[in-house]
């Protein structure tokens, strides 16, 4: 989840797969390098695509990221849980 968005945790783990395999975040950096590129991967899932239309969508995507980083625990991938992300 990200503010009033929601997304499913298999989803979120794939989009960082593609995030990192293709090096879109450079740490140095508050924003993804190449914006939008992301919202060119043919692999995206389509969840995705009406986050790719939002000016901070960057930023979606890298608060999405790093919420899938460390092997999120599953009950904070439930609904119910209030305190992650």
């Amino acid at each position: 989840q990200d503010g009033d968005l929601k997304f499913p945790l298999e989803s979120v783990k794939k989009l960082k797969e593609l995030m990192d395999r293709n090096g879109h975040i450079n740490p140095r950096m508050m924003v993804p390098m190449g914006s939008y590129s992301l919202c060119q991967e043919k692999h995206l899932p389509e969840e995705f695509r009406p986050v790719c239309k939002r000016e901070d969508a960057p930023m979606i995507f890298r608060r999405l990221s790093l919420a899938a980083e460390d092997d999120l625990c599953e009950i904070c991938a439930n609904a119910a849980c209030a305190g992650c992300f």
